[in-house]
């Protein structure tokens, strides 16, 4: 399985920011270090990142852009919509990811066992370096002015600091800044 993801979502005033590493890794060897793992969706409006194995992830990318569209880019009717159809379709629920997705409003982490999580403390994270990511993050957000990709950033590149799957690649995308 590929591993080697760190993603981190960051919320402060009105806006969000998601930052993901570029890291790729099969086994002890690292593949890419350039992989762009965080994406804009619907029109721009949602940001998504993935961590997990990259094709399972790319087809919930692909999945979740549909529900969007169907739902006019509603984030909660469209994370409910993709979550059921992971946890209920055959081929579907064998997928190893997680999604963080975000719009102007709410930030969701989205998992194959049913869970639509609202996290707590403005910050969200999900894959190898997650915990170091999300302690980065929330340190930040408490002592800086900083915008959130500034804080999405910087927590990415401390979590690469200790974190051997995630490099210091960073790919960062924001709404309302």
């Amino acid at each position: 399985m590929f591993k080697g993801t760190t993603i981190v979502c960051i919320r402060k005033d009105n806006a969000v920011a998601m930052a993901g590493d570029g890291q790729v890794t099969l086994g002890n060897q690292i593949i890419k270090a350039g992989a762009k793992k965080v994406r804009r969706l619907y029109k721009g409006a949602v940001l998504a990142g993935f961590a997990g194995s990259t094709a399972d992830a790319m087809t919930l990318l692909e999945r979740f852009e549909k529900r969007l569209e169907e739902n006019s880019g509603d984030l909660m009717r469209s994370a409910v919509s993709l979550v059921k159809e992971w946890r209920t379709d055959r081929s579907l629920r064998r997928l190893e990811a997680l999604m963080l997705v975000a719009d102007a409003k709410i930030t969701l982490l989205l998992s194959g066992s049913g869970d639509i999580l609202e996290p707590e403390n403005n910050v969200a994270s999900i894959g190898s370096g997650s915990g170091f990511a999300q302690a980065a993050g929330r340190a930040l957000l408490e002592v800086s002015d900083w915008a959130p990709s500034r804080i999405a950033r910087r927590s990415i590149e401390i979590a690469s600091e200790i974190c051997v799957f995630t490099d210091d690649i960073v790919t960062v995308e924001a709404l309302g800044e």
